[in-house]
């Protein structure tokens, strides 16, 4: 029987059945409506979905639901690793304005006085650009000679330098400082500036500034695509060659034939899990679970990670419409029906992920999602926007949109 998990002082099972009896509490009945919402997200194309909703009462509503077929491959679990993609952006820019309060890095350093000669038009380029993607940076990766490894298909090993290498210009052309275009290049020469100012790598310093502190065990920055043993992990999947060409048709220009290596699976999907991730690094190599992530979250926006001044400029954002609000120092403001959250979204093939608290920090939401191509799809998109919706304005404290049915 689907399971909706309520963890307080005790552990508390409530069925969906049970909750739809006489006498429900609002929470109950709220949790519940969020499960079919869930559970119709995976039906519909996001094929595996964890929600995980913590109001700050200690007593956080965990759901997990799944396409039936992928059972065959795991039971989905709502403690499962996970890999969070660019909200390991957020923990970049957190290690950066660490450095910015000890005076180690200013926001309004040049990139070439760090990291001279490796990014084109360096010397206009600063710290501060790089964070909330105003650099005038493109991304690398479509790119001809990076689109493969993004897809599975080129095992070769990406350094930091190398990406930047092959990262050209925006299309149209900006100048630094012009406008918001999200690149992934912008947090990998960030990586490269933090390990030059601290001396130590970057795994290292995640682990000894962020992760060991907080007590996130199961978090780490994957250096391969094995995952490391000892709890279970999510599958991934992706639309196969020519699905994919269908979903993006209009929007990105594919070569013929692109596609994702790995095991086929049923409804045209391919088992995205042993394609690589480490060449995302601090742009978006991270692995975590939803409570490990929204731990991070919570402390980081209750204050417990920065000074007051260094999270007020995180908070200082850019107009991102695309990203439903606006963009600060790696930390996205969105705008949903019940209120302003903030935190970030991340995608890798295979993985799709929104993790958000309150403005206080107290309350925290995380949406994980086992597909990130797949719910392009418009069916798809709308059942998981809906959940996402549903989700937030319950960590919020507030009515679930109405045109949100769990149907």
């Amino acid at each position: 029987m689907a399971m909706v998990t309520c963890m307080g002082a005790a552990l508390v099972s409530c069925s969906d059945a049970e909750a739809d009896g006489p006498g429900r509490s609002a929470k109950a009945t709220a949790a519940a409506r969020l499960s079919g919402l869930a559970q119709k997200a995976a039906d519909t194309g996001s094929l595996g979905v964890i929600v995980r909703i913590d109001s700050g009462d200690g007593k956080p509503v965990e759901i997990a639901r799944q396409a039936a077929w992928t059972k065959d491959d795991h039971r989905l679990a709502a403690d499962d690793r996970f890999r969070v993609g660019s909200n390991t952006k957020t923990v970049t820019a957190t290690l950066v304005l660490q450095q910015v309060a000890d005076k180690r890095i200013s926001l309004d350093d040049t990139v070439e006085q760090w990291l001279p000669g490796l990014v084109e038009g360096a010397e206009d380029i600063t710290v501060r650009m790089l964070l909330n993607h105003t650099s005038g940076l493109g991304d690398f990766l479509l790119t001809p000679q990076f689109l493969p490894s993004l897809t599975g298909k080129d095992k070769r090993a990406w350094t930091p330098q190398k990406l930047l290498a092959i990262t050209p210009a925006q299309d149209p052309p900006a100048e630094p400082g012009e406008k918001y275009s999200y690149s992934n290049a912008n947090y990998e020469a960030l990586g490269l500036i933090l390990e030059k100012a601290t001396g130590s790598g970057l795994a290292e310093l995640i682990k000894k500034k962020i992760t060991g502190p907080l007590g996130m065990k199961d978090s780490y920055l994957a250096k391969k695509a094995v995952w490391n043993t000892g709890q279970q992990h999510v599958t991934g999947y992706e639309p196969d060659a020519e699905r994919l060409k269908a979903i993006l048709s209009g929007t990105v220009d594919l070569p013929e034939g692109v596609g994702f290596a790995g095991p086929e699976r049923s409804g045209d999907n391919i088992d995205t899990s042993v394609i690589d991730p480490s060449w995302s690094w601090a742009a978006g190599g991270m692995v975590s679970t939803a409570q490990d992530w929204q731990r991070f979250l919570t402390a980081l926006n209750s204050g417990e990670l920065l000074p007051k001044a260094q999270l007020e400029q995180m908070r200082t954002t850019v107009d991102a419409p695309e990203e439903g609000g606006g963009y600060g120092l790696g930390l996205m403001r969105v705008d949903t029906a019940c209120g302003t959250v903030w935190g970030h979204t991340g995608g890798l093939p295979g993985y799709s992920s929104e993790i958000y608290t309150d403005a206080s920090g107290r309350r925290s939401v995380a949406v994980l999602t086992s597909t990130n191509f797949g719910i392009k799809e418009k069916k798809a998109a709308a059942a998981n926007k809906a959940l996402v919706e549903a989700a937030a304005c319950q960590m919020l404290g507030k009515s679930q949109p109405a045109d949100s049915p769990a149907g």
